[in-house]
């Protein structure tokens, strides 16, 4: 199996990899893409090191699945190279989750409907994934009518920015400076 991460370097793609490695998924190639700030830099993985590439037709061409860990934008803008690659891009973002043709699955709950795809599949965002996978059994023994919910997000749901962004207000407010 031949992989490609989109946003790589990022708090998602950092723990795609993470995920990939634990697992012990029997990849022949992974692929890590980041911006071209971190071109040729290397993020480890298994004991060995990964070079990061920037995101090219070239690149993509002959892989089996990209995992996207990048921003609505970017996943739009890549989606058409990683189409044409052939690959099946299983996309984190939320920018093709409403889309008609595009599943979006939760592999625990609904992971058939992975391969009733055209070459993108969805996933819902973290917090309903969470909170799907306690209802689908109760959905299954007596049909739920109506969710209300709120949501108190983690930092790092906004990537490595958000967390580094909490650490420096964290330090300011020990130090007693104002934000």
């Amino acid at each position: 199996m031949k992989i490609g991460i989109l946003g790589a370097t990022g708090a998602v793609g950092r723990q795609m990899l993470e995920c990939i490695e634990e697992r012990q998924l029997p990849v022949e190639e992974l692929h890590v893409f980041a911006s071209e700030r971190s071109k040729g830099k290397k993020l480890p993985f298994a004991g060995q090191e990964l070079t990061l590439e920037v995101v090219s037709q070239e690149r993509l061409n002959g892989l089996d699945y990209v995992l996207g860990a990048v921003s609505n934008s970017l996943s739009k803008e890549y989606r058409p190279l990683v189409e044409k690659s052939g690959a099946v891009y299983i996309d984190n973002s939320s920018a093709f989750r409403q889309e008609d043709g595009v599943p979006l699955v939760v592999p625990e709950i609904n992971g058939q409907d992975a391969l009733d795809h055209h070459g993108v599949i969805a996933n819902p965002n973290c917090s309903t994934a969470i909170t799907l996978m306690a209802l689908a059994p109760i959905a299954k023994l007596s049909p739920i009518k109506a969710v209300n919910a709120c949501t108190y997000q983690a930092v790092s749901g906004a990537g490595m920015g958000g967390i580094s962004e909490l650490k420096d207000e964290v330090t300011a407010l020990t130090k007693g400076e104002s934000l």
